[in-house]
């Protein structure tokens, strides 16, 4: 049975580029189809038959994997490190070719999904939509309901001001604090560096959900993958139409 598809959506499910930035290689004559030039946008393929190329390098389809991995501390979240490093495609150690969307830092554990879809974790990874992603971190010192109200108006950061977070003080006493912290934005480091800012640097930090995914009962290094109905309230969340 053939499926067709546009173009522009089977190359950035492939991992091209976004959706638009496929748009404008298809438009500028850079993909062929059966080596024939397109550059019409309405263009429609069946990935399973037609061959595909951009700048004469083949692209294939390939099975989409979705998966959520809870990230233990001391792995990075790159598909490979020049260092030598364990990765979290290491850990996941999937057959297909995966890798994170965004990143947790290396001594930062708990959510992150990974899956060969580029077209879902561009869309996830855009600012403009604002995805929210929650964190437990303990922190130095006692926090307060005023200090914890400042820090979810916003701090000043080295790069600008932090857009309004919520903060939930879970825990404070003995000269440590356990915080509920949501954001949206998706900065380097930036719950770690939001709680310097109101002195009370972090001592350990766990992102346990991404939108309305949650961790639910996953250990360090364990995994699952998402329900087909996961998968299509994620494109919802990114703004993609299917």
């Amino acid at each position: 049975m053939e499926r067709t598809e546009r173009l522009q959506k089977v190359l950035a499910q492939a991992g091209v580029a976004s959706r638009r930035k496929c748009e404008e290689i298809i438009t500028a004559g850079q993909v062929t189809v059966n080596g024939v030039v397109v550059t019409e946008l309405g263009t429609k393929v069946d990935p399973e038959r037609d061959r595909i190329e951009v700048n004469g390098n083949e692209i294939r389809s390939e099975q989409k994997v979705y998966i959520m991995l809870n990230k233990p501390v001391g792995v990075v979240s790159t598909a490979s490190d020049p260092q030598g490093r364990k990765t979290v495609v290491d850990v996941v150690g999937a057959e297909q070719r995966v890798y994170p969307v965004g990143r947790l830092d290396l001594d930062t554990s708990g959510l992150l999904l990974m899956t060969n879809d580029g077209e879902l974790a561009n869309g996830m990874m855009h600012p403009r939509h604002e995805i929210d992603k929650t964190y437990r971190a303990w922190v130095k010192g006692n926090v307060n309901a005023e200090t914890a109200k400042r820090l979810a108006a916003g701090v000043e950061l080295e790069d600008g001001p932090t857009a309004p977070a919520k903060v939930k003080v879970v825990e404070s006493g003995s000269g440590e604090s356990l915080l509920e912290i949501t954001i949206h934005e998706g900065r380097n480091r930036q719950v770690r560096r939001m709680c310097e800012a109101i002195g009370h640097p972090v001592k350990s930090l766990h992102r346990t959900q991404i939108a309305f995914l949650k961790l639910g009962r996953l250990r360090y290094g364990e995994l699952r993958e998402l329900t087909a109905q996961e998968v299509e309230r994620l494109y919802a969340v990114a703004g993609i139409k299917r």
